[in-house]
């Protein structure tokens, strides 16, 4: 069900939400979070809605997506949708778009529709502020979840996320690597145990999930760490063999090699949004992990 109200108020809002509600018999206490979702236009809206959507089968959410792509206009406006049942997955969901001066004061419309005594998280899928939680919208939230594959330059936005980072930040490119990173930490729980002297990173300039895996790998090991472009691939070097971990850009299929020693063939398919979004819901503390990949972005050598 969907519910147009245009040109409307946060208090019409309300007693809109709580009339369908209270007709259909539902209620608020099943959900486990407000999830604010940040949007500068609706190219992202479908995308992002349908993720947040797959995300509250296992996060029952209030999912609030903030629209503030019309700041040009001269008066301020609140236009509204509500989204509700098979709309809206597990999670009621509020589409707000804010209209001239208004959008500058999106925290102030979001306050009334959040749900009391559970947790906040706020979640930009393009355009990210430098630190988002200085921003008035991450301000709200518990945990800040970015995604600088879809910026303008993801590789500039990965890097500006380590100078504006606070605890409780996220981006999904590190999700992304969630088990390329398991991959390579299970092989390297087997003989020899032997260091790693140095690392390569290949893949797409323009795929940040590889250069937050080099920062992961720097911040980890005494060698360089090289980031280059090409091949889907890993390597992590030591005094008597190799490790790498390859995968065709578009494969599902992944190759370990390791020196000496049959390639080993596993499912390794590019994780989708929701899948990664639902992940990082999971846990509301602080990631000290992506925090120390941050960092060694500093350390890794662009080639």
């Amino acid at each position: 069900m969907i519910i147009d109200l245009p040109d409307t108020t946060t208090t019409a809002i309300n007693k809109k939400l709580n009339a369908v509600r209270e007709q259909v018999g539902a209620a608020t206490t099943g959900r486990v979070l407000t999830l604010i979702v940040a949007i500068g236009n609706d190219a992202l809206l479908d995308e992002s809605l349908g993720a947040a959507n797959i995300a509250s089968q296992e996060h029952p959410s209030r999912v609030i997506v903030v629209v503030t792509g019309g700041p040009d206009a001269q008066q301020p406006r609140l236009d509204a949708e509500l989204r509700i049942f098979g709309d809206a997955g597990a999670s009621e969901v509020l589409v707000l778009r804010l209209h001239g001066p208004l959008a500058e004061h999106a925290d102030a419309v979001v306050v009334p529709f959040l749900l009391p005594d559970i947790p906040v998280v706020a979640w930009w899928p393009d355009v990210a502020p430098k630190a988002p939680a200085t921003d008035p919208l991450g301000a709200l939230a518990l945990r800040r979840i970015t995604d600088a594959t879809n910026a303008p330059d993801p590789r500039a936005a990965i890097t500006s996320r380590r100078d504006g980072y606070t605890a409780g930040d996220t981006d999904l490119s590190w999700s992304r690597v969630t088990y390329w990173r398991a991959l390579l930490a299970s092989a390297l729980d087997q003989p020899p145990f032997e260091p790693i002297r140095s690392a390569v990173v290949s893949g797409l300039a323009t795929e940040p999930a590889l250069d937050m895996l080099a920062g992961w790998l720097a911040s980890r090991i005494d060698g360089p760490v090289r980031r280059t472009v090409g091949d889907l691939k890993i390597e992590l070097i030591r005094d008597s063999e190799t490790v790498s971990l390859s995968r065709p850009q578009d494969g599902v299929t992944a190759t370990l090699r390791r020196t000496g020693k049959p390639d080993a063939l596993v499912p390794l398919p590019r994780r989708v949004t929701a899948e990664c979004l639902a992940e990082d819901l999971r846990r509301l503390d602080a990631d000290v992990i992506y925090g120390a990949a941050l960092a060694g972005l500093e350390e890794v050598e662009y080639l």
